[in-house]
């Protein structure tokens, strides 16, 4: 696979953009949601979704519901670190992993998987778009191929593989 000079910069700026979305993300759970607030989104999520998926969203609403502040101070936390994860290219392997499933359930769960889906003009209330979380996963698993190919000097799993022998096996292996 041939990689242009110079394109470790944009991976870089990914990152950095990536990033930070996440971490403004992850904060905004801090400032403007209350733990009730998690409660309804998780039951919105279901409300419309096909009766197979009653169980799963049954489910969600119970856990949520016996633990809202735990939830919503959870997935801030996890989101945050995440973000500053990705920003500073620190435990790439296992932040881009825990990025792929966190996108994945806030996306089978908050999301309703992007539905419930219109399928005529005439069915109703619905959605045409997917949701926005599984584009994140998407863009993980874009930078997991990007790092596994590319070597960047812009990361802090660079400057630390230097100086620890085994560090390529939680970060990336960045050559030359």
């Amino acid at each position: 696979m041939a990689l242009e000079k110079g394109s470790s910069r944009w991976e870089l700026l990914l990152r950095i953009i990536f990033g930070s979305v996440w971490i403004i993300d992850g904060s905004l759970k801090f400032v403007t949601m209350a733990p009730g607030d998690v409660v309804t989104l998780v039951q919105m999520a279901g409300t419309g979704q096909p009766a197979w998926l009653s169980g799963w969203y049954s489910f969600w609403s119970g856990a949520v519901s016996a633990n809202p502040v735990g939830f919503l101070y959870g997935v801030g936390t996890l989101e945050l670190l995440l973000g500053f994860a990705v920003l500073l290219g620190f435990l790439r392997k296992p932040a881009y992993i825990l990025g792929v499933i966190l996108a994945l359930m806030i996306y089978a769960i908050d999301e309703g998987f992007g539905g419930p889906y219109v399928f005529s003009s005439s069915s109703g209330i619905g959605s045409t778009d997917i949701g926005a979380a599984i584009i994140y996963t998407f863009v993980f698993l874009a930078l997991w191929i990007i790092d596994s190919y590319l070597p960047t000097h812009y990361s802090l799993d660079h400057v630390i593989a230097r100086k620890v022998k085994g560090w390529p096996k939680v970060g990336f292996e960045d050559r030359p």
